[in-house]
């Protein structure tokens, strides 16, 4: 074991009301954290693009801006609606269907009452089969919310936005809050909304169990939710599939982040990410690439395509397998510069990233 792998261990031996499969635990942590430091490359932010949203155009507009540094995705007071994923006509919330949480990469099978806590983001991922939702009533700390129908996973999963040697804290499904010590500390509850799921509620930096209260109740598990955003993939590459939804409003209306991962097995992806920002600069970079007769831009290492044209936003797709050290997982089935190309060539972004209205 490394000194990392002894922390985590302690931990859960001290902690933990059981056995846990400690070695599982830590090989998934492993890589969580290595999948949690890819994504950080690029901007802070889950998030999260979806396959079927209607009423776009296509990807045209001026040349893009670079980032200079990360996305204010905590600093922006919306001083419009902020966006609400649309409700899933015909489909049964969790309180009817448990079973089918985690299920459809689509779909959100819980949602938030507005009036009370606003959406910041919403996602689903389906290689672990978790939901999860990030909400904020009035101007408290922000709550995520993450659903599986299986307790073993919930378990396993890292407090969002700590590393991997602080963001293991064993939880029991008894509905009890408990304060952690971890990072910046917080609070986390774990229960079972109903018979056959299992919820876990964490907030970072705050010891307000009066608002921890307040943000679970207003979770609504009697409806479903689309896991919409203003991005819409026509084109998928052969045997593909999409694998994980999320769509981060945070800093809605001045930052917006959409991801969207695509696997195809035995282990291949492809993260496709929209990423708007009000600050975002312009003439980024030069053209070195064409997608469908626009402008494009592919990185030196050979694993990124930028699709150049979208004002104040970016448009990528990052294929190929991600850790250069590690020759276990490569296949030559994973995605290539053409599957990126089909991919983003088949992309349209909503008319107004700002308008959740033109994103119907």
């Amino acid at each position: 074991m490394t000194d990392l792998d002894e922390r985590i261990a302690s931990v859960l031996r001290e902690r933990a009301e059981g056995e846990i499969d400690t070695g599982r635990l830590l090989s998934r942590s492993r890589a969580r954290g290595r999948r949690r430091r890819l994504r950080h490359r690029v901007v802070t932010g889950t998030a999260l693009a979806l396959v079927g949203v209607l009423g776009f155009v296509g990807v045209t507009g001026t040349d893009l801006g670079g980032l200079s540094g990360r996305l204010p995705w905590t600093a922006a007071t919306p001083t419009v609606a902020p966006p609400v994923p649309p409700r899933a006509d015909g489909v049964p919330g969790a309180t009817q269907r448990p079973d089918l949480v985690g299920t459809d990469t689509q779909v959100l099978h819980l949602g938030v009452d507005t009036s009370r806590a606003r959406y910041l983001s919403w996602a689903v991922s389906g290689s672990n089969q978790v939901e999860s939702v990030r909400l904020r009533v009035g101007g408290g700390p922000p709550v995520l919310v993450e659903v599986s129908r299986s307790a073993r996973v919930v378990h396993e999963l890292l407090l969002d936005g700590l590393p991997v040697e602080q963001g293991v804290v064993p939880v029991t499904f008894d509905g009890v809050v408990r304060q952690f010590r971890n990072g910046a500390g917080g609070l986390v509850k774990a229960w079972q909304p109903v018979p056959g799921l299992y919820a876990r509620a964490s907030m970072l930096g705050s010891t307000d169990r009066g608002m921890l209260a307040k943000a679970v109740d207003a979770l609504r598990w009697g409806e479903a939710r689309r896991c919409d955003a203003p991005l819409r993939l026509s084109v998928l590459p052969e045997g593909a599939k999409v694998a994980t939804c999320s769509v981060d409003a945070t800093a809605f209306p001045g930052g917006l982040h959409v991801e969207l991962v695509l696997y195809r097995e035995p282990s291949a992806n492809m993260w496709v990410r929209l990423q708007y920002g009000a600050q975002i600069a312009t003439d980024r970079a030069e053209s070195n690439r064409t997608v469908g007769g626009r402008p494009a831009y592919l990185y030196p290492d050979g694993k990124k395509l930028e699709l150049l044209g979208i004002p104040r936003a970016h448009l990528s797709a990052e294929f190929g397998w991600p850790f250069p050290d590690d020759h276990t997982h490569r296949s030559q089935l994973d995605f290539t510069e053409a599957d990126a190309k089909s991919v983003l060539g088949g992309a349209q972004v909503a008319k107004d990233l700002t308008d959740p209205e033109t994103w119907k």
